[in-house]
């Protein structure tokens, strides 16, 4: 068949160097904020999450032989059970090494849990896999993993996290990442600046910035930490710390994070195939049956992001927005992406000048992304045709998107639901509480069948 001259990349193509290193400052500018956080949040060294950021990503790239394009970054899911282990005082503060140590031996072990899981599905097939993680459980997760973040992109587009209350400035700025992006990804349809548009977003929330602060002398944009730490900064390297407790508080997630891992399989195979459809491309490219592999693919980064001190991951959301809105899907392109995030944890500069771009261009960013995080979820159901009529899927997808959505904002908004005198994360209870309910639909449904073959 011939291929149309639709523009975008599959997961098997390269662009040009020059194209390929810009499409991957893009990838890297969306991961960044995210990363980082997750870092100042649990007590980790920052320049050593970002380093572990990319080696885990090169990692997974390689486990998985480039046919799955996914940008592997810090999770959030993980974060209540590594602060109370690293029992960091306040947002910004280091651990000490020890402490760090101890929930990286956690994290390396719940790395073997998804390992072990991956290994399992590959034994058992996919095909078997899905019918307990069906569309109708990974679309409604997909879309509270999105809607999760929408109060993190409020917030930092109206600036509330950084001064308390929402400033004109900020939202100022914020609407206009946002409208840019959006512009740019409808007036660019052709080109190399159709795979751009989140790039030249953020570039003209900068320059906006920059142009509020010359005039109106604020300092959304702030230069005193550029070159603080000298050019060149080793990351701070930490060992892990044999700890029994550790293993028992972080091994469980990696368990519950499988449903968020499942749906961001089925995002990427969704729109990858489309693409592959578009462009008359004969290949089919078979990413949602790869469940397994990506699994363990998960489970090396993990293992590899805790050997040198980072903290555990995923694969990220932000990133596959990415991949949807340009059509980029190139392999290569997120190795580039992954080198380069390792070298910039070494040149301080480098890293300082991304820490300029002002919380508000990152949150105009983000509030286009993270719906489409939640859009991509709604996507699912639609292309495996969920019957929406169906009173046991209505079951599913309410108590999914109640319990993960009400769970995540409910209880002071810690993003855990308090139950029991335990905290459990938000996303991977109301997964877990998904699959269960599916698997008793499931159960009934064979006592049924069984019950009139008998009658």
């Amino acid at each position: 068949m011939e291929k149309r001259n639709i523009i975008g990349y599959l997961p098997d193509e390269r662009p040009s160097w020059g194209k390929l290193i810009l499409f991957a400052l893009q990838h890297i500018l969306v991961m960044f904020p995210a990363t980082v956080l997750v870092a100042l949040l649990t007590g980790f060294h920052i320049s050593t999450t970002i380093f572990a950021s990319g080696l885990a990503t090169l990692c997974f790239i390689f486990v998985t032989k480039g046919k799955i394009p996914l940008y592997y970054g810090s999770s959030f899911s993980y974060i209540s059970a590594i602060v109370g282990i690293t029992m960091i005082g306040g947002f910004g503060q280091t651990a000490p090494d020890d402490l760090i140590g101890k929930a990286q031996f956690g994290i390396i072990l719940s790395g073997l849990v998804s390992i072990g899981v991956g290994l399992l599905i590959n034994l058992f097939g996919f095909k078997k896999i899905e019918r307990f993680l069906p569309p109708v459980v990974t679309g409604p997760v997909a879309m509270i993993i999105g809607l999760s973040l929408a109060a993190t992109a409020v917030n930092q587009g109206s600036g509330f996290t950084a001064l308390g209350q929402a400033n004109g400035g900020f939202w100022a700025v914020a609407l206009i990442t946002l409208f840019s992006i959006i512009l740019f990804t409808v007036i660019f349809k052709k080109g190399m600046l159709s795979q751009l548009p989140i790039l030249l977003g953020i570039m003209t929330g900068y320059l906006v910035s920059l142009l509020i602060d010359l005039i109106f002398q604020t300092h959304l944009v702030d230069f005193s930490g550029v070159g603080a730490q000298g050019i060149l900064n080793v990351p701070h390297f930490t060992l892990p710390v044999p700890n029994w407790a550790a293993v028992l508080a972080i091994m469980p997630i990696a368990l519950a994070t499988i449903p968020e891992s499942t749906a961001h399989l089925y995002q990427i195979d969704l729109y990858v195939n489309e693409l592959a459809r578009e462009k008359g491309a004969v290949k089919k490219y078979d990413i949602a049956d790869k469940l397994g592999l990506n699994l363990i693919g998960d489970g090396v980064g993990d293992m590899v992001s805790a050997l040198v001190g980072g903290p555990a991951g995923t694969n990220y959301g932000e990133n596959i927005s990415t991949m949807a809105i340009t059509k980029n899907f190139s392999v290569w392109v997120l190795g580039g992406a992954s080198i380069i995030t390792m070298l910039l944890s070494f040149i301080s500069p480098l890293s300082d000048i991304l820490n300029t771009i002002p919380q508000a261009v990152i949150g105009g960013a983000s509030l286009y992304l993270f719906g489409v995080i939640a859009a991509q979820g709604v996507a699912i159901m639609i292309e495996k045709k969920v019957n929406m009529f169906s009173s046991k899927n209505l079951a599913i997808i309410a108590v999914i998107l109640i319990f993960g959505v009400g769970g995540y904002y409910g209880f002071n908004g810690n993003g855990s639901i308090s139950v029991f005198g335990m905290n459990l994360p938000a996303i991977a209870t109301a997964s877990i509480l998904g699959i269960v309910l599916n698997a008793l639909f499931i159960l009934f449904e064979a006592i049924e069948s069984k019950r009139q073959k008998k009658a």
